[in-house]
């Protein structure tokens, strides 16, 4: 389930000295705040926007799918091996580009550079095209003079990462379309069939069986309040939607998730999987320990677990080992608190923590499956229950009318 993130106007300091203004989006005020300050900036002022939808262009709508990003930094590491100037490059790129805000921040982009601007600094002005991960092994190929190898690493990072997600989306696909026809084939019952069959039955003045009776009172609520449902939808939906965007109430359902069967230990392997990925490509590019885990920490797309990831990065920052800090946050497994130990020990640890994301990606996978495998059977036999049991008390009472007959 994709959740539109609030958007928040925010009045930042960055580290030349300048005061600039932002649009930033964020599950939670608190949680963009922590977000800044990591990256380097002095947050003077956050404020949530409302109806962001009737104001006008910004930033947030130069957003790029991944696949454009991907093609996008495809292009320009191409141009970068080929030897032209960095103005070149963009030239070249912003020719092919479409028009379109993207087109735009490209422009941008260039102004900065002609300006003076490092290539990471031009782009980390625009949080919201480009995430900071991206901006960090960026400023860390400018430093050690690889900018063209680092930029291959996190294109490779990308595509591992778009490849699992993906996959989630396609093992939700077919279960989420048995639920809605499911839902529709229901709905239709009750509103157009029940209806018929309880005017005969009224014209006929028969005694109805308990389960007859109850479908033909579900029915009737359906029919007469059905404005009802929209009105609970209408108001559960932004409800529902501001819990989850408060801090506390996502983290309720962030815990509460995690203690699903099956459920939770599927997140926990993908936010594993998420995280060792990303600290290894990180710390690959040579960006230190403490800023790596602080910036890996969001692709755990979990607050409890952000939580208990903030407090393993300050055991860190205090001199503990990275094994030691992650087996006291509580939910890193044996086997990954072993190779990790392993890693650290022998010097190996990125290497080591790709191993560890490529196992519970493999994990996930084996666990989409065997979901897939179980949901779609379960789905398919609760359909055809509700709808056996609707056919079943709406025949009874004829079954008995033919016995009466004869």
């Amino acid at each position: 389930m994709v959740i539109s993130m609030p958007s928040f106007h925010c009045k930042i300091g960055t580290a030349d000295g300048r005061i600039v203004e932002k649009v930033f989006d964020s599950g939670s005020r608190v949680q963009l705040k922590t977000n800044l300050e990591d990256q380097g900036f002095h947050v003077f002022q956050i404020r949530r926007q409302t109806l962001s939808f009737l104001q006008g262009k910004n930033q947030s709508s130069a957003r790029i799918n991944s696949r454009r990003f991907i093609s996008f930094n495809q292009e320009l590491l191409v141009l970068l091996r080929s030897g032209l100037p960095v103005l070149q490059i963009f030239d070249t790129q912003i020719d092919q580009m479409e028009s379109g805000p993207f087109r735009e921040v490209t422009s941008e982009i260039r102004e900065e550079i002609r300006g003076g601007s490092s290539l990471s600094d031009a782009f980390a002005k625009f949080p919201n095209s480009f995430p900071p991960l991206y901006i960090a092994a960026m400023k860390a190929g400018e430093k050690t003079g690889d900018l063209a190898e680092t930029l291959t690493r996190f294109l490779e990072y990308q595509k591992r990462v778009e490849t699992i997600r993906d996959k989630v989306k396609s093992a939700s696909f077919y279960p989420l379309l048995l639920i809605i026809a499911a839902f529709v084939v229901v709905v239709f019952l009750m509103l157009f069939v029940v209806p018929s069959f309880t005017q005969i039955y009224t014209d006929a003045n028969v005694e109805l069986p308990l389960m007859t009776q109850i479908l033909i009172g579900i029915s009737t609520l359906v029919g007469q309040y059905w404005y009802l449902s929209i009105i609970v939808a209408l108001v559960s939906v932004p409800l529902f939607k501001s819990v989850l965007h408060s801090t506390r109430g996502r983290l309720g359902v962030d815990r509460f998730l995690l203690r699903l069967p099956f459920i939770g230990g599927l997140k926990v392997e993908y936010a594993l999987s998420s995280f060792n990925r990303t600290l290894g490509t990180t710390l690959a590019s040579g960006t230190p320990l403490v800023t790596a885990m602080q910036m890996s920490r969001g692709t755990l797309n979990n607050l409890h677990l952000e939580q208990e990831m903030t407090q393993a990065t300050r055991r860190v920052e205090e001199g503990s080992s990275l094994s030691e800090s992650l087996d006291r946050a509580g939910f890193y497994p044996p086997l990954a608190l072993r190779m990790v130990n392993v890693g650290e020990t022998s010097g190996s640890l990125t290497d080591m923590l790709g191993d560890i994301a490529d196992y519970y990606e493999a994990e996930v996978e084996r666990r989409l499956t065997r979901l897939t495998t179980m949901i779609e059977p379960i789905l398919m036999m609760t359909m055809g229950l509700m709808i056996a049991f609707i056919i079943v008390a709406m025949y009874i009472p004829i079954f008995q009318l033919a016995g009466t007959v004869g």
